[in-house]
């Protein structure tokens, strides 16, 4: 039995290849805006955190050390508006997509058990889904979900694909349908200290969850925020009841963030400083971008938050992205993240200032 073609799709990557090697040869190089990866520096005060706890000889804790469980419940005070927060609502993880792929699994989910993602999403959301043998469902709206069977429900705001975020409303609405019908909330929020149009709110806001975080998590990466994609550094923040068994199972997988990383985290959540420089740099690129495709004949849907542009020319997003890498620009298609996505593509905008301004200078020759 193969497992990939038994239990995943097809990893979609692989299709643009062709597609890159035509953008390669521009005789400029490459404006790779395909994949959201961060190109700017790691801030000064994370490195010399890292380097300062590089003499680690021990294996790490997986729950964390007691500083960085302290810097996530300051910062998720202090940025989200959380109350109540304690070590036991905290738990580090490897990197988020790490915890998005085998979190059903780790939840103990398998046949019979459904797991319900939105229609545009993050592909991983289904990958955790067949990992765990669960079924998956695609939504529009989560509260028109049947919940026989639905265990897990992924919110995304602001959204990966499409940046867009959901309302206050929105989330609360979802919060109290998932409760009354025993369905637990894995809120990805990943982008949310990236708003541009719309301030984002996580589901661990009272106003949202009416001052209880029974049956909501909420899942934070620092790779976007503080350029720490390497180091992957994640972590998830919300109901007890759930981090606590998680972290069980989890010591027993031995799922343990490396410690350099551990003291990288803890520096990088105490300073907001670095968060406002980095957030000033994707403003005037994502600026910049949007100018360029709105110019070059395409419309922007969402985008209000995040580091993509969705963008359309009502087209086939294969043309679409064949159009940009005759150009030398590489996007990545929008049936990546599902079928309603298969006539937008997705921009990024984290590529250095340089390599921006030679797609605006291309979009707009």
């Amino acid at each position: 039995m193969s497992v990939v073609s038994d239990r995943l799709p097809a990893f979609p990557w692989d299709r643009l290849e062709p597609y890159k090697a035509t953008a390669a040869a521009h005789p400029d190089g490459i404006v790779d805006l395909s994949v959201g990866t961060p190109v700017d520096p790691v801030p000064e005060a994370v490195q010399k955190a890292l380097t300062g706890a590089a003499d680690s000889p021990g294996y790490p804790t997986v729950w964390g050390t007691p500083e960085l469980r302290d810097a996530i419940v300051g910062w998720a005070g202090r940025r989200l508006g959380a109350r109540g927060v304690t070590h036991h609502h905290v738990l580090p993880v490897v990197g988020s997509k790490e915890l998005v792929a085998w979190l059903p699994t780790q939840l103990g989910l398998g046949p019979g058990d459904r797991v319900a993602f939105p229609r545009l999403a993050y592909p991983t959301y289904e990958v955790g889904a067949r990992l765990a043998r669960a079924g998956h469902v695609a939504y529009d709206d989560p509260t028109e979900l049947d919940p026989a069977g639905l265990k897990l429900l992924w919110l995304n705001s602001p959204s990966n694909p499409t940046g867009r975020v959901l309302s206050k409303e929105e989330l609360t609405r979802t919060v109290a349908w998932a409760r009354e019908h025993g369905v637990l909330v894995l809120s990805d929020e990943c982008y949310l200290e990236l708003g541009w149009d719309a301030d984002p709110v996580s589901v661990l806001h009272p106003d949202v969850n009416g001052g209880s975080h029974d049956g909501i998590v909420s899942v934070h990466s620092l790779s976007k925020r503080s350029n720490l994609a390497g180091y992957r550094a994640a972590f998830l923040a919300g109901d007890p009841a759930v981090l606590g068994p998680l972290l069980q199972v989890r010591k027993h997988g031995g799922m343990m963030t490396p410690a350099p990383s551990q003291a990288a985290a803890a520096a990088a959540l105490g300073d907001d400083e670095h968060v406002r420089v980095q957030r000033e740099r994707y403003a005037a690129r994502r600026a910049a971008l949007r100018r360029a495709l709105t110019g070059h004949g395409f419309r922007i849907e969402h985008s209000e938050a995040g580091l993509y542009l969705w963008a359309t020319r009502d087209e086939s997003c294969w043309d679409t992205v064949a159009h940009l890498a005759d150009r030398g620009v590489l996007v990545a298609p929008g049936d990546f993240y599902g079928p309603a996505g298969e006539r937008f593509v997705r921009v990024a905008v984290t590529a250095t200032d340089e390599r921006v301004r030679a797609a605006v200078d291309r979009l707009t020759a």
